[in-house]
């Protein structure tokens, strides 16, 4: 196999046509049939269904169109760190930012990053789970920082803890149940549900039976804007709260059950190493973890582990 059947397998997923596929790659429509003939041979079976309306892939295909996309960028990566260690020319390291990660550790950590490795261009994308596992695992990103299912994600990928928050309850301050100091007196409260289903944001997590849910968030901007104009409670990591609670007008609950604490990994794919440049992101991330004021909540001297 070489490299222009990768692309060719990924140029007709995208164009539905071996005409089109074949003036993307530059080649002749028969050169291009040829290099499927042969592609199909050596694996003994069908890889694109023709038809009069064009051309898809096959089951085999896009199991082979995955894999040639995800090979293609390892080697697109190999090639930018080569380029990066013998001429120092600018480099890329992609990260998926979950919105505690983003608001609680991301602007030192970047700063830090930036400081050291000004010639490395990053890509911070928003991203949460099972969003960001699937990204990591298709190379989408190189790695994602953020809380983990309480499944774990499998031993295909590595997982380093970075930072752990005690999560907070949170409302506005004329909320009726603001000096509310039993879970139990929340029952019937409106909640707000930040980030997926089951994570640490879910009230479920605090082992409310039937909470109502009355609010879905997906960022904490979103959560920042509706909740101080709203009778809801929601759960926040004690940072977030602690740099945004007071300017809105918002109050912890003096819950004295126990509460969850939140947990920030680093999650990257455990077939793939880390570029020389993201390894370092890495590194300011678990610095500016261990450097907040916070001191206690920073997990220092964390092993990487598989999930």
């Amino acid at each position: 196999m070489r490299l222009q059947h990768l692309h060719l397998m990924l140029a007709i997923a995208q164009t539905g046509s071996l005409r089109a596929s074949a003036l993307a790659l530059n080649v002749s429509q028969p050169a291009l049939t040829k290099a499927l003939h042969q592609l199909e041979d050596e694996f003994g079976c069908v890889l694109v269904q023709r038809s009069a309306k064009g051309a898809r892939l096959a089951p085999a295909g896009e199991l082979l169109a995955t894999r040639a996309a995800a090979a293609l960028r390892e080697i697109e990566r190999g090639r930018e760190e080569i380029a990066w260690h013998q001429r120092h020319v600018e480099a890329r390291v992609t990260v998926g930012l979950s919105p505690a990660s983003a608001i609680l550790l991301a602007p030192g950590a970047v700063a830090r990053f930036g400081g050291r490795w000004p010639q490395v261009r990053l890509c911070v994308v928003d991203t949460l789970y099972p969003r960001a596992l699937a990204q990591v695992r298709a190379g989408e990103i190189d790695l994602a920082i953020g809380p983990l299912p309480v499944e774990g994600v499998g031993r295909d990928l590595i997982v380093q803890p970075v930072f752990d928050s005690q999560n907070v309850i949170g409302a506005r301050r004329s909320h009726p149940l603001s000096r509310a100091r039993r879970l139990a007196d929340l029952s019937d409260a409106a909640w707000v549900l930040t980030g997926p289903a089951g994570g640490p944001g879910d009230p479920m997590s605090l082992g409310l039976k039937a909470p109502k849910i009355r609010l879905e968030c997906q960022s904490f901007t979103t959560l920042l804007a509706l909740m101080p104009t709203l009778d809801v409670v929601g759960i926040m990591p004690r940072g977030f709260f602690d740099r945004y609670g007071p300017l809105l007008q918002l109050t912890t609950l003096p819950i004295e059950d126990t509460l969850p604490r939140l947990t920030i990994h680093v999650v990257s794919r455990g077939d793939a190493p880390l570029t020389l440049p993201a390894q370092r992101l890495v590194d300011a991330f678990v610095q500016e973890a261990g450097g907040l004021s916070a001191g206690p909540h920073a997990l220092r001297g964390s092993k990487s582990k598989r999930g």
